[in-house]
Order: structure tokens, then sequence, then C-alpha cells
């Protein structure tokens, strides 16, 4: 491990000032105060990728990570000639994060999760211990394939809904264990998530505080800023924590800093989408009040909705530099697409492109068509759609899958005392211990 002088980068609070030294694991500030999302402050000023490196660590230098790894993905950026003309829009571009060979694109796992993982990884220090990660399907298999690459130790936590997003190209390797919870949804592996990270041994991934996460997500916008040599004057993509969208907008904000052209141009606006079913972020917006709206535990609702992986019951809305924050810089907005919309937007798309996205993808396309339909975005305006997840049937076709099977069923309401006995259990195996033991050498 390097000492944490030996980092490139510091961590420092948006609300009190408080500079620090990262050992890696920070995911809240030391001080007395109310929360806030920790941001990073980079040595290195100016915006230059490394041509030579492997996937989004061309982008290391503003990434918080003290290694990287080979044969990482990152997202491809193009201009969409069919679906500009289908829109009349010449200034849209593309942000693909998935599989496609044909456009370079080989996030295996088939969405933007894959760049979390790489820099939550990249981040950590050597300590043996096992990441623990909560998540709706996509991030769990993100994580589950680059630790499984990697053979870093890790605790994946999946309602049952999920699980199905969790097939890969090779079988999970013996430090990656599966918890699935019957009968629950993402908040409670959230909760269960929080639970076992008090166990000596694991480790909280920390989902939208961990600033490896958020700056992975964030080169999203380093991608666009390269492709187009600007930053887009709208950017779209649907939302469940809004972590995604959070990224960006602070990515943007750095390369407004480094590039004296940007310095003067708004920043992005945020344009973010969810379902119209389930939409906790867009009732609080549009409320008018800081303070998110509490979302019931509504399963029809839930259950309702197309793109379950934005169905998040406490996103990080009201905590300073999160949603509503980084809404009110942009002059963003957050609307709602319903089923039949987002189908015919994954339609077009396949029609269009010959490629299959993801629901969150579709959401967010359905709800630029929606915005250039009602006049919202100007048709000569330069948009970047963030199409987060695609290309799981062309993986399909290309690649034998796996499906990965759960190591442990824990159901809703169940004991808690004894679902953390038994994930203790789980990696109290030689087996596992082995194989954190030799991770970590």
């Amino acid at each position: 491990m390097k000492n944490p002088e030996e980092r490139h980068y510091r961590i420092v609070c948006p609300l009190c000032g408080r500079r620090q030294e990262d050992d890696g694991l920070t995911l809240t500030c030391a001080s007395d105060h109310e929360p806030a999302l920790l941001h990073t402050e980079y040595r290195e000023k100016e915006f230059r990728p490394r041509p030579e490196a492997d996937g989004i660590f061309r982008y290391a230098d503003w990434l918080p990570v003290v290694r990287s790894f080979p044969q990482a993905g990152r997202t491809v950026v193009f201009h969409s000639e069919s679906l500009s003309a289908f829109l009349d829009m010449p200034g849209l571009r593309i942000a693909f994060n998935g599989y496609w060979p044909e456009r370079g694109a080989f996030l295996e796992t088939c969405t933007f999760k894959e760049l979390e993982a790489y820099t939550v990884l990249g981040r950590l220090p050597e300590e043996p211990v096992a990441l623990v990660v909560a998540s709706a399907g996509n991030t769990a298999a993100a994580f589950a394939s680059v630790c499984s690459r990697y053979a870093k130790p890790c605790l994946l936590i999946v309602p049952e809904g999920g699980r199905a997003r969790l097939k890969l190209r090779e079988p999970l390797h013996p430090a990656v264990r599966l918890v699935v919870m019957d009968g629950a949804d993402y908040s409670d592996a959230i909760a269960l998530s929080e639970a076992v990270a008090k166990l000596p041994g694991f480790l909280l991934e920390g989902g939208v505080r961990n600033v490896g996460r958020r700056d992975g997500l964030g080169t999203v916008m380093y991608a666009a800023m390269e492709e187009a040599g600007e930053l887009p004057e709208y950017y779209f993509q649907a939302v469940g924590s809004a972590a995604g969208a959070i990224a960006v907008h602070e990515a943007a904000k750095r390369i407004q800093r480094a590039v004296p052209a940007e310095g003067d141009r708004p920043l992005p606006r945020l344009m973010l989408s969810q379902n119209a079913s389930f939409a906790p972020l867009q009732q609080a917006w549009h409320s008018g009040r800081r303070a998110l709206v509490p979302a019931e535990r509504d399963r029809r609702a839930i259950e309702s909705a197309y793109a379950d992986e934005l169905t998040n019951r406490f996103p990080p809305y009201a905590v300073h530099s999160g949603v509503h924050d980084v809404l009110t810089e942009s002059r963003g907005d957050v609307l709602t697409v319903d089923k039949s919309s987002a189908l015919a937007a994954r339609q077009k798309v396949l029609d269009l492109e010959s490629i299959d996205l993801e629901p969150a993808a579709a959401v967010a396309t359905a709800s630029l068509f929606a915005a250039v339909r009602e006049g919202r975005v100007p048709r000569d305006a330069s948009v970047l759609l963030n199409l987060t997840g695609g290309g799981r049937g062309r993986l399909a076709r290309d690649h034998v899958l796996h499906q990965v099977e759960p190591d442990l069923r824990i159901a809703a309401g169940a004991s808690l005392d004894d679902a953390l006995e038994r994930i203790r259990e789980l990696f109290a195996t030689d087996l596992c211990r082995q194989s954190a033991t030799q991770a970590n050498r």
C-alpha cells in the first residue's frame, strides 16, 4: 500500500472546507456538522488524458486511485447520425456504456457501474477485508465481474429481483460471495449491507458517499469532452440514487476550472429521468422543497416500474452537494417516463442502431424524445445522452454466460442477528479465507 502522502489528491469537505489525506476508506467528514458529500482535489490541474492507459485509467490523474487494472473498459462517446436525423438534432452525442464491439464498447456487465467498480477497487488500501456492496443488480454484476477477475474479496447483497442481471462470462471467484434477499427491495439490501459492514473484516463500499464511485462515473463527462472538445449544454440520464448525475456535474465543474474556454459557459443542464410509477426525486424537486418527500414502501409501484434499478427509496437528495444542489447549480430538471414510452424508445434505438438498451437507458432516451417534442430542449442544442447500459442481448449472442447462483438466501424480515451470523460463517470457510489472503498478497 502507498503511504497517504503518495496519493495525488486530497479529500475536501465542501461544507466546512476541511482538507485531509485519503486513506482509501474515508466516506464522511470528521467535523461535526450536517452530512455532506466529500469531493476530491487533484494535484494535476489540467485536463490531460493518458492515451496509452487502459480504459478509464486514461483519466488516472483525475481519479482517486493508487493502482490501475489492465483491460479496464470505458465510456464510448459518438455522434449517432441516425438518431440525430430522427430527432433533427445535429448536436446530439451518445455516451454508450455497455457491450457493443463495433463501437469499441467492451463493458461486459453492460452498464456504467463497471466504471465505479474499477475506481472503488483502485482507491482501496491493501488490508485483507471483504468489500460489502448493496445493489439492485447492475452494481452487483459490475463488482462481481471486476472483483472476480482480480481476486478481490467482496460480499454482494441484492434483492431477488436483481439476480437475473448477474450473468457473467466467467464463474465467480471463490473470494466473491452473493447473498440474495427474498421478498426485499434495494433499500433492504442497503440496510443489511450497513449492518454487515460493522462486523470485523468487512468494509462498506459506501455508495454515493464514496469519492471513488462518483469520480469513476464522472469519466463519462471526460470522455464526452475528449470526443466533442467542449461540454454539452444538456445532459440526459435516468437516475435512481443519481450518483452518476452528481458525478458528471462534479466532473463538468472540474473541466470548467481546467479549460479556459469552458470557464465562461454555463454548466451542462442536468435533465434526469425516472419511472412515472415511482419517482421520489421528481416529486421532491417539483415540490420546491429541499427535503426529500418520504417514499412509502409501495410494492405495487416498485413492481410496476419499467426500470426497477431506478427504484431507490432513499436517494441523496437533501444532503449537501447532493441531488438538490446539483440540479440547482445546473438549472436542471427531473422528468418521468411511463413504460410504454420507454419501450417505444428502446425499440427505436434498436431499429436505428441495432443495439439493445437496458431499461434505465430506455427511460433516459424516452425522456429526451419527450423533451424535444415538448420544446424543453432546442433542436440546435448540444446534448449528451448517457445510455447507462446496453448490449446485454448482443453479449449473450457473442458469449456463453453463467448465471450467478446465491451462496446464501435471507428472507426479508428475518432476524438480523441470525442473518449476520450466517454471513459471518459464509466468509469463515477455509476456501474463502484462503482466497482473501491470496488476493491481498
